[in-house]
């Protein structure tokens, strides 16, 4: 592995970005680091909007530890679903994260879920819960797709634009570098590097602007019902992921068909979220 990874325009190169951690004779992915970091400061977010807004934190700690486990399961579960092409042919790979293959669609399905079985048992007010979660899960997002950025992965599709990325050949996926990626090819001291979108940077600055957002009606905007912020967020993060999904290379399709399915289901989300801030929004006025 080279490790090198360039923003040309911007004049960064850094060098021997690592993909694992040693730890005795025990290999750590950053992948994972990066994720239990996000989890952890998430949850801490939300425990702390939790006392803030007369909720109780440790309810929300108890969730998260829920929470986490099963929006992990449920998110991969979605993405070996939807490239059960390949992992048909890979069986054993199914149960190996250290190479990514998380779907964040699957686990915002999984977390929804959970709040929705937890809040029964508690006799938690559901919205409610779920307004005040969210902001932990759009925390873990932003910080979440820096994995990607580990693993040389969730990259978009060529681009000369200010934040344009080189990633060594040598250092990604060959199924993911598209005809156009190889027509521009540049050799830089003899390594290969293609140039390509860093969609995982443009969702978590997306993702860090939503959550400004949604800590504003939180805490400074009329709170004119539950479930406002919840639905915010779906508006937010869907119409960001539609288009970023695509510009992306290893998108995950609807079986028989080129229709990118997260790219999708953002659309959905879009339309329904916004058709349902609007009704709230008309029904107060």
């Amino acid at each position: 592995m080279n490790g090198t990874i360039r923003f040309p325009h911007l004049g960064i190169t850094l060098h021997q970005v690592i993909k694992t951690v040693s730890v005795g004779n025990l290999e750590i992915a950053c992948y994972g680091i990066v994720l239990a970091t996000a989890m952890v400061t998430g949850l801490l977010l939300v425990m702390k909007v939790a006392d803030k807004t007369g909720q109780k934190g440790d309810d929300y700690f108890d969730l998260g530890m829920v929470a986490i486990v099963v929006s992990v399961l449920c998110a991969r579960i979605y993405y070996v679903v939807f490239s059960w092409d390949y992992y048909r042919e890979h069986l054993t790979e199914i149960v190996n994260l250290r190479k990514g293959g998380l779907a964040i669609y699957g686990g915002v399905i999984g977390g929804v879920l959970t709040v929705a079985v937890f809040c029964r048992i508690r006799k938690m007010h559901f919205w409610k819960t779920l307004d005040t979660a969210v902001l932990g899960l759009v925390w873990g997002q932003a910080l979440g797709r820096w994995g990607n950025f580990f693993n040389r992965e969730a990259f978009g599709s060529y681009t000369d634009n200010l934040l344009a990325m080189q990633l060594p050949v040598s250092d990604v996926r060959t199924y993911e570098v598209t005809q156009e990626m190889w027509q521009h090819v540049t050799t830089i001291n003899g390594v290969e590097y293609i140039q390509v979108h860093p969609t995982f940077l443009y969702e978590s600055i997306w993702n860090l602007v939503a959550l400004g957002i949604l800590l504003y009606l939180t805490f400074r905007a009329a709170k004119a019902y539950e479930g406002r912020v919840f639905l915010s967020y779906l508006f937010l993060y869907g119409v960001g992921r539609f288009w970023i999904e695509g510009l992306r290379t290893d998108q995950l399709l609807l079986p028989g068909t080129v229709i990118p399915v997260s790219q999708l289901l953002s659309g959905i989300l879009v339309i329904a979220a916004g058709a349902c801030l609007l009704w709230h929004r008309a029904k107060r006025n």
